[in-house]
């Protein structure tokens, strides 16, 4: 059905909710903020963290780039490992692969991060490529990742496109398919929900980890 596989990494391949949501309460206390409800900022994993200190919390320009980094002081020493692989997702990787289908993982998370991640839990060992933010928050809409990863595997064409799926828990992962042309799928176990990845579009619902072996 599909040749080439897209992953989204938080709330897809991984549970990071306890490091993010540390990430953003350390930031948050720096400046006196009310730290909302876990629920709240699970909502917050996936967009870029500007646009959600920008929207959310009303920051400027300048007042975000500094929340950014106090962000990255708590997630680079603590909350990048507090994290864990879902269950059953090293066995689908490897199927995949077995099968002989193109991994990538496409994650408005910066690249740097993404990969340490994935060396660390032994799971960027399936992937072609890991593609993710600069470290300038640049280049961090979903759209341009995914297109990133449509270029370093050389696809172009509409026909080449329709081999190309991506899957991701939150609505930025099926608009950001939709912009480049392929399809998508959207997960139930992770942070998004399926009014929000059915109003976005996806082309496919994935109520468990185990269901992915439909895309084999």
């Amino acid at each position: 059905m599909f040749d080439y596989i897209f992953f989204d990494l938080d709330g897809t391949l991984t549970d990071s909710s306890l490091g993010i949501t540390n990430s953003f309460i350390y930031a948050l206390k720096y400046y006196g903020e009310e730290i909302p409800s876990y629920k709240k900022l699970c909502t917050f994993i996936g967009p870029p963290l500007p646009e959600t200190f920008k929207t959310q919390f009303g920051f400027n320009d300048e007042k975000t780039a500094e929340a950014v980094k106090k962000y990255r002081e708590y997630f680079e020493s603590k909350g990048l490992f507090e994290n864990s692989v879902y269950q059953d997702i090293p066995e689908i990787l490897q199927k995949f692969k077995i099968a002989g289908k193109h991994l990538v993982v496409a994650t408005s998370k910066p690249e740097k991060y993404s990969v340490q991640i994935l060396e660390f839990f032994n799971l960027a060992k399936y992937f072609d490529f890991i593609c993710g933010s600069h470290m300038d928050e640049s280049h961090s809409k979903k759209d341009e990742i995914i297109a990133s990863g449509l270029k370093k595997c050389n696809i172009k064409t509409d026909d080449q496109k329709s081999k190309v799926i991506m899957i991701g828990d939150r609505l930025h992962d099926i608009i950001g398919a939709k912009k480049n042309g392929i399809k998508s799928a959207g997960v139930l176990f992770g942070f998004g929900n399926l009014s929000e990845l059915q109003n976005a579009g996806a082309d496919y619902i994935i109520k468990t980890v185990t269901d992915l072996e439909r895309f084999l």
